[in-house]
């Protein structure tokens, strides 16, 4: 077997709302709680284990990679929530896409700080 990545863990102040947020915006099913997690499932087997981390968390970046119609979806929730996106890593360009590689991409925050991504083309256009 090849390495593959099989789950990370996803620090939250709240994690049963965080698991919520992501499993919303991200069009993902409800997400079951697994010891102190809250798992939510991506399509490629690989899941973020949503865990209570108290006041402080370490905000991590988290990429998805989705295709044209779930692009449009996931960005329509960012929209209805009223969440600031940006075309950026660095939150430079609010209110934006981005169009590298050939696709599309977007940034976004969680509730924790995390900096959350879409994009419709891996990078390097692959």
């Amino acid at each position: 077997m090849s390495v593959q990545l099989n789950h990370t863990i996803v620090e939250a102040k709240d994690r049963d709302g965080t698991a919520d947020f992501l499993v919303d915006v991200l069009g993902l099913e409800p997400a079951p709680v697994y010891g102190p997690f809250r798992v939510v499932s991506l399509g490629n087997g690989v899941s973020l284990d949503v865990v209570q981390a108290g006041e402080t968390v370490h905000p991590q970046h988290y990429a998805f990679l989705v295709g044209e119609e779930e692009f449009d979806r996931i960005l329509g929730r960012i929209k209805s929530r009223g969440l600031t996106y940006w075309a950026d890593p660095f939150h430079q360009e609010p209110d934006r896409i981005n169009t590298n590689d050939g696709g599309r991409g977007v940034y976004w925050s969680d509730p924790n700080g995390h900096n959350l991504e879409i994009i419709t083309v891996p990078y390097g256009g692959f």
